[in-house]
């Protein structure tokens, strides 16, 4: 049984102190650039996609990408499993259309409802979506968004998670 967690944390960037736009985008707020990490990741903690976006996109726009982007998993004898059995995720990724979409993918969607109280339990497995967060950015490269090329920080990205795995 695979079950997947998604999740986002803001990987914010230091004042540019007038250099310019950086990568990501401006909060409207502070005018300060960042970024955020969107990753997916299996029930023990093992990142399987990881996504970079601005730190304004919505969180509930990354959700489709991210059940796509799960590269073939092996378990038992057969062909390799492409999707989950379930989709655990928080508040941000609320939304009936995605509900919608899932279940038509043969996905259990258990996601928070905004405005409604926490579902019993879902502590235990955020935990391992934040751990793994913690591993992330335990590479300060990741931590403090420093390149403007998001091709390089993906890569960064990407090779921190295989540092996970």
């Amino acid at each position: 049984m695979l079950h997947v967690l998604a999740a986002r944390l803001a990987a914010g960037r230091p004042h540019s102190g007038g250099a310019g736009p950086r990568a990501g985008s401006r909060h409207p707020s502070t005018g300060q650039t960042g970024s955020k990490h969107h990753p997916i990741c299996d029930g023990r903690g093992a990142p399987l996609k990881v996504t970079t976006t601005a730190a304004n996109v919505n969180d509930v726009t990354q959700t489709l990408s991210l059940v796509d982007g799960i590269p073939p998993i092996a378990g038992r004898r057969g062909r390799l499993r492409r999707r989950p059995d379930a989709l655990l995720g928080d508040k941000g990724y609320d939304s009936n259309p995605n509900r919608e979409e899932l279940r038509k993918r043969r996905i259990l969607p258990v996601i928070s409802r905004k405005g409604a109280p926490n579902i019993k339990g879902m502590g235990k497995l955020r935990y391992v979506v934040e751990q793994t967060f913690a591993l992330l950015h335990q590479f300060k490269r990741l931590a403090v968004r420093w390149e403007r090329r998001t091709e390089l920080h993906d890569a960064f990205v990407s090779l921190a998670c295989s540092l996970i795995c």
